[in-house]
């Protein structure tokens, strides 16, 4: 949440990933789930905001609280996909249940980095250190996996 430029990269690079990850996650929602339409808005709503906080939050760092609101929309969606639409077999089913928790370990780890509602461990407080960047890749990877097998259910539906 620092305004430290060291910093700026790393929001450069988030803003740029979430609105790619996020605006696939609304396009397989829209075109492939028989989801409520308030899920569908939710997801379009937090693929719109996420960037557009982020970017903001490179000028005005304090922006960055906000990221709370687009995260919260996504999460809840995608909690009620799980809940009430998924699909009934195939890769897709569980390509949204790993999409779900990426996104879920993605805002836990928010929480925990960001905004320090946890003390965190010292060999995970260094945005560089390996451990930190392990579970962040695993975050990345359930989240990639997820999408890639909506995408290879989708292709094969």
């Amino acid at each position: 949440m620092t305004g430290d430029a060291r910093f700026a990269p790393r929001v450069r690079r988030l803003t740029i990933t979430s609105g790619i990850a996020l605006g696939l996650v609304w396009m397989f929602a829209v075109t492939t789930l028989d989801a409520n339409s308030t899920v569908e808005y939710s997801l379009l709503a937090g693929w719109i905001l996420m960037p557009a906080v982020l970017g903001s939050s490179l000028m005005r760092p304090r922006f960055r609280w906000l990221v709370a609101a687009p995260a919260t929309l996504v999460t809840v969606a995608l909690l009620a996909i799980c809940l009430t639409a998924l699909p009934s077999q195939g890769p897709e089913r569980e390509g949204w249940v790993l999409i779900t928790t990426g996104v879920l370990m993605g805002g836990l780890l928010g929480l925990w980095f960001w905004y320090r509602w946890m003390p965190v461990p010292r060999s995970l407080d260094d945005p560089r250190s390996p451990r930190r960047w392990a579970l962040i890749g695993v975050h990345v990877g359930l989240i990639v996996t997820g999408l890639a097998l909506v995408a290879i259910g989708t292709a094969i539906a």
